[in-house]
């Protein structure tokens, strides 16, 4: 285990091999760790996707998860997954100097280039003694791009030979910091949403969505003031999401799978 006192706020552990990082955050959280602390693995055996979804991490990518302690209504913790795409988007273009063509977000929680999916994040929220917990986990491919059933998957490494996991955590820690001042406890959003849409898709492009027992097809329509998908389906009507796998029109595969931290 490594500890790293850095020029940012947060308190930085690096470990050889874990279970999942948001599960190390989530036991140091019960056991009163309150953060800010990052979590950082070479290795997960046991990684943890949107729906218990199981995800690998190899050596040379990404595994990390922040636990802080966010200062907002309950009703505000969904928007920390949108926010933290946003602070990965951004951290992504610092430490490869704006070398990756493509790269963009995709609702809910997926990170793209072009359209494969390079990485993902898992945002879990608990409450201790009345206090709101967040744990963020990002997971990025840099050196290795994992096999996923049915999809085309991206690394940074064919885009930015220079990218590290080191170089690309303090990037985070940089982006997570100031994306949460911007936020405000959820007062923000409205700025937090324009930087999300900066980040992803046009819209009118075409979508696919498993939700639950449907499936929704039609275009995308930007996402609401609270962070809901909007789909305009095939009779016009726009629909709001809250919950989905997404798939991009000719996108390789089934919808999206989360990544997993």
């Amino acid at each position: 285990m490594t500890l790293h006192a850095r020029a940012f706020p947060s308190l930085i552990v690096k470990l050889d091999e874990v279970d999942s990082t948001n599960a190390e955050c989530l036991r140091r959280a019960s056991a009163g760790e309150r953060g800010p602390l990052w979590i950082a693995a070479d290795r997960q055996n046991a990684g943890r996707g949107r729906s218990g979804r199981a995800w690998t991490q190899a050596g040379g990518n990404l595994a990390a998860s922040f636990l802080f302690t966010p200062d907002c209504p309950l009703s505000a913790l969904h928007q920390l997954s949108l926010l933290t795409g946003v602070a990965a988007h951004e951290a992504i273009d610092t430490a490869c100097a704006g070398a990756v063509p493509g790269l963009r977000l995709k609702w809910p929680n997926d990170i793209l280039i072009g359209r494969a999916k390079a990485g993902g994040i898992l945002v879990e929220t608990t409450t201790w003694s009345g206090t709101a917990v967040a744990v963020a986990g990002i997971g990025i491919n840099i050196a290795h791009a994992p096999d996923i059933e049915g999809r085309s998957v991206a690394r940074l490494a064919d885009h930015a030979a220079g990218a590290t996991a080191d170089g690309l955590l303090a990037a985070l820690d940089a982006s997570m910091h100031r994306w949460l001042g911007v936020w405000q406890g959820g007062t923000g959003f409205g700025a937090i949403r324009n930087a999300w849409l900066a980040r992803t898709g046009p819209a009118g492009e075409p979508l696919a969505v498993n939700a639950g027992l449907e499936r929704i097809e039609g275009t995308f329509d930007g996402i609401d003031d609270g962070g809901a998908l909007l789909l305009r389906d095939a009779n016009g009507k726009l629909r709001r999401l809250t919950y989905g796998d997404v798939c991009l029109a000719g996108a390789a595969g089934s919808p999206a799978k989360g990544s997993g931290l």
